[in-house]
């Protein structure tokens, strides 16, 4: 009898709430793989609901230079050591370790570029930290014969920088047949402007927090964490906003479908600070698709095509706070056509999407 094959799979999120993470794995688990997650335990980890084995390292360290060191130092030892065939890398804050330690063992690596990460606005004003990601990918991708990533914009970078081919698979959800809503802590007759994601730099949310106060009849429900979300919250109470725009925190991957589905409106606005931004394709674009809830973006190509082409939101590059709230009242105040969302999301189902994953096996 043949025994199964064995993937480590590898990201420094918080295994909750990565929904590309947990698709993958979730993938792999249905083909007879023997999967094992390994992330990093936070102070707010909410519990991991999975059928397939996981580890959570409890780091020292959780920001800047030696939390990537720690981390890369402690999963080298668990890939040095582990058995498995194939290491899948989540990003390239895990690459270091996971090219290390399959060259040295011989096994199998596949590289999940999920954004730039050279690219990323965090690093934009940080020229010698960009410089260390960007040498680190210089000296390991080119050598990759296995990568995926979300889009074609960022699969055409690494071609013409690197000369390799990188599979594209789309981060999108499931196809669901029907999606119950969960009933939001709002004001009575208050419709609701959602962003879903991560709170960190570049992701349009100051921008919306200082339009809210021109906003008529709504609330912004913002779900998820981050880095800048304590300077959020403090300009929410500068602006006396603490009653319309509401920080509900995270939400775990498996749930997060009902909220979004009791949005009238969903945000996925980008500030332009690097390529990883301009061109990504976030998969709250098609959460919200398949929710049925129109988004209001950011018109950088990747979104753009998709927005344009299914007509599943409006697009602007008004950011100022009367230009976004004269569109978010505009959206407000009329029936957005979303009957046809549905069909549209057979298109992006991840169904579809995991069967170009396993080309690469």
């Amino acid at each position: 009898m043949t025994s199964k094959q064995r993937i480590y799979i590898a990201v420094t999120s918080d295994l909750t709430t990565d929904q590309r993470v947990l698709k993958i794995a979730g993938s792999f688990h249905r083909k007879g793989w023997d999967v094992y997650l390994i992330g990093r335990l936070l102070p707010a980890s909410q519990p991991v609901h999975t059928s397939f084995r996981h580890l959570r390292m409890r780091l020292l360290f959780n920001t800047g230079a030696l939390f990537y060191a720690e981390y890369n130092f402690r999963l080298f030892l668990q890939l040095l050591t582990g058995r498995y065939d194939t290491v899948y890398a989540n990003d390239t804050d895990t690459l270091a370790a996971g090219y290390l330690a399959s060259r040295i063992r011989r096994k199998q690596l596949i590289f999940d570029a999920h954004e730039l990460f050279p690219e990323v606005p965090e690093l934009h004003d940080r020229p010698f930290v960009k410089s260390v990601w960007q040498k680190l990918e210089d000296r390991i991708v080119p050598r990759l014969t296995k990568s995926v990533t979300v889009c074609d914009s960022i699969a055409e970078y690494y071609r013409n920088r690197y000369g390799i081919t990188m599979q594209v698979v789309r981060n999108v959800p499931y196809l669901r047949t029907s999606t119950d809503k969960i009933a939001l802590p709002v004001p009575p007759g208050k419709k609701i402007i959602l962003y879903q994601g991560a709170l960190n730099t570049g992701r349009g949310l100051e921008w919306v927090i200082e339009a809210m106060p021109l906003v008529n009849n709504a609330v912004l429900y913002i779900i998820g964490d981050g880095d800048i979300g304590h300077l959020l919250k403090k300009r929410t109470a500068e602006l006396g906003l603490n009653e319309k725009v509401i920080f509900h925190g995270k939400v775990p991957a498996r749930e997060l479908h009902r909220y979004t589905a009791s949005a009238h409106i969903g945000l996925c606005l980008l500030e332009n600070k690097g390529l990883s931004y301009y061109y990504a394709l976030p998969n709250r674009i098609f959460d919200y698709m398949h929710a049925g809830v129109p988004v209001l973006s950011s018109p950088f190509p990747e979104i753009k095509k998709i927005v344009e082409t299914y007509n599943t939101g409006v697009l602007t590059s008004d950011y100022s706070p009367e230009g976004l709230a004269a569109t978010l009242n505009s959206m407000l105040n009329r029936e957005f056509p979303t009957a046809h969302f549905s069909t549209v999301s057979e298109n992006f189902c991840w169904e579809k999407e995991e069967e170009l994953l396993f080309k690469l096996i």
